[in-house]
C-alpha cells in the first residue's frame, strides 16, 4: 500500500467517524463562535484512530495549533496518521508498533512545541512535564485527562503537592463514564477478542476481573452473549453490586480454575499472575481492557513456559511445562485498540465532546492546580446536544413543579 493510498484510507475512516458524531460537529460550531481557542497551543497523547482525529480536526478548525501522538504503541492507526498529516496538515507523532524509545521520543516531540495545555489518555503526557520538562510548567495552563489509570495517578500526583496545573478529570464526567466506560469498553472489548480469536463466547467460562464502570459493560455484554460470568472484586460494595446483577462473585484464584476467557479491566497491575497460571485450566484464554499491559504479568507467564510461539495475529500460545497451553490476546496490551477498532463512532462523539468543552472551561476559569471535576452543567449540555441529534425530546417541570421543588429544598 502507497502512502497515497494509505492517507486515502484514513480519510475515508476520519470522514465516516465525523459524520456520526453530531455532538462534535455542533461543539465545533460553538468553539469556532466563541473563539477561545485562537492560536492556543494543544499537545494531545491519545489513541490515535479516527474518533481521535475527529477531536485533533475540531480543535485545529476552533482556531488551535495542534500537536497528536499516540498513548499506547498498538493503537495507532497508521492510515489515520497519514491522513491527518496530507489531508490535515496536523502534525502528529506515533506509528503502529513503535518501541518503548519511539514512544517516549514522540511525547517529547509533543512538548517541544511548547504546548499550553494538555489532553492526555494514561497520564504519560502530564508526567514526562513534570518530570523533564520543569521549564515548560509555567507555559502550561492546563488539561484534560481521559482514564481511570490517569486519574489515579494525577491524584497521587496532587496529594503529593507534586501537580503544578489544573487537571480537568475528564474521566469521571457522567457523559464519559457512563457511556464510554461501560458501553463503550463493553462493546469494544469484544471487537478485539472476536477480531483476535474468531471464538465462541457463548456457553463459555468468562471471568470480568474488576467491576467498575469498564467491568460493567463487559460483563454485561459476555451475559448478553450467553456467557456463564464470574466476576472477581476486592470492593465489597462492587462485589455486592455484582451478585445483584446475577453474576457469581469469587476470588481470581479459584474463578481461573474453570475460565474461558479472563478479562481483566481494574487499572491495577499483577491481577492475573503466577498462581494464577498455574491454576488456569487448558485453553485459557487471556485478554486485557484496562490501559497499561500490566494488569496481566506476562514477564511471569514468559518464566512458566517452555515453547512460546504466534498462532494468530493478536494471539500468543504459552505452551506451560504439563502441558497446559495459555493464550495471551494483543500481547497483554488495550485489547479493544490492539485488537480491535477502540470504542464505537457514536460512544466517542460524547466523550471527545466534553474534552473539548473541557479545554475551553479551563482557558476560560481561574482555577487552582489540582484534579478538578468536570462541571455537572457540562454534562447536561452535551447531553442536551445529543437528544436533539437524535430526535428526542424530554419533559421539563411546569413553573408550579419547579416551586414545589424549591420548596421542598429548602425544606418550607
Amino acid at each position: 500500500m502507497t502512502p497515497d493510498t494509505d492517507a486515502k484510507t484514513g480519510l475515508r475512516k476520519i470522514e465516516w467517524a465525523k459524520a456520526h458524531m453530531p455532538v462534535m460537529t455542533e461543539v465545533e460550531r460553538q468553539l469556532k463562535e466563541n473563539g477561545v481557542l485562537k492560536g492556543v497551543r494543544i499537545g494531545m497523547a491519545l489513541h490515535v484512530e479516527a474518533k481521535t482525529a475527529v477531536l485533533a480536526i475540531t480543535l485545529k478548525n476552533a482556531g488551535a495549533d495542534v500537536r497528536l501522538t499516540g498513548c499506547n504503541p498498538l493503537s495507532t492507526d497508521d492510515s489515520v496518521v497519514a491522513a491527518l498529516k496530507e489531508h490535515f496538515r496536523l502534525p502528529v507523532f506515533a506509528k503502529k508498533g513503535e518501541s518503548n524509545d519511539e514512544y517516549y521520543a514522540h511525547l517529547r516531540a509533543v512538548l517541544a512545541h511548547n504546548p499550553e495545555y494538555l489532553i492526555d489518555d494514561g497520564g504519560d503526557l502530564i508526567s514526562l512535564v513534570h518530570r523533564e520538562y520543569s521549564g515548560l510548567l509555567k507555559d502550561i495552563r492546563g488539561a484534560n485527562e481521559e482514564t481511570t489509570t490517569g486519574i489515579v495517578r494525577l491524584r497521587a500526583m496532587a496529594a503529593e503537592g507534586a501537580l503544578k496545573f489544573p487537571v480537568m478529570d475528564v474521566n469521571n464526567a457522567m457523559m464519559k463514564h457512563l457511556f464510554d466506560n461501560r458501553y463503550g469498553t463493553g462493546q469494544s472489548t469484544f471487537d478485539g477478542i472476536f477480531s483476535a480469536t474468531n471464538l465462541l463466547i457463548a456457553g463459555k467460562n468468562f471471568v470480568v476481573g474488576g467491576y467498575g464502570w469498564c467491568g460493567r459493560g463487559i460483563a454485561m455484554r459476555a451475559k448478553g452473549l450467553g456467557a456463564n460470568v464470574i466476576v472477581t472484586e476486592i470492593d465489597p460494595i462492587k462485589a455486592i453490586e455484582a451478585i445483584h446483577d446475577g453474576f457469581r462473585v469469587m476470588p481470581m484464584i479459584e474463578a481461573v480454575k474453570g475460565a474461558d476467557f479472563i478479562v481483566t479491566a481494574t487499572g491495577v497491575k499483577d491481577i492475573v499472575r503466577k498462581e494464577h497460571f498455574e491454576a488456569m485450566k487448558d485453553g485459557c484464554v487471556l485478554a486485557n481492557s484496562g490501559h497499561f499491559d500490566n494488569e496481566i504479568d506476562v514477564t511471569g507467564l514468559k518464566e512458566m513456559a517452555y515453547d512460546i510461539k504466534k498462532v494468530r495475529e493478536m494471539v500468543t500460545e504459552f505452551t506451560m511445562y504439563d502441558g497446559r497451553k495459555v493464550y495471551l490476546l494483543a500481547g497483554g496490551r488495550l485489547v479493544n485498540l490492539a485488537a480491535g477498532q477502540g470504542h464505537p463512532v457514536e460512544i466517542m462523539d460524547l466523550s471527545f465532546a466534553i474534552q473539548a468543552l473541557s479545554v475551553k472551561y479551563l482557558l476560560t476559569h481561574e482555577m487552582d492546580a489540582g484534579v478538578h471535576r468536570v462541571p455537572l452543567e457540562m454534562d447536561e449540555r452535551v447531553a442536551e446536544i445529543k437528544l436533539k441529534s437524535s430526535g428526542v425530546k424530554i419533559d421539563t417541570l411546569s413553573e408550579s413543579q419547579r416551586d414545589y421543588m424549591n420548596s421542598w429544598q429548602e425544606g418550607t
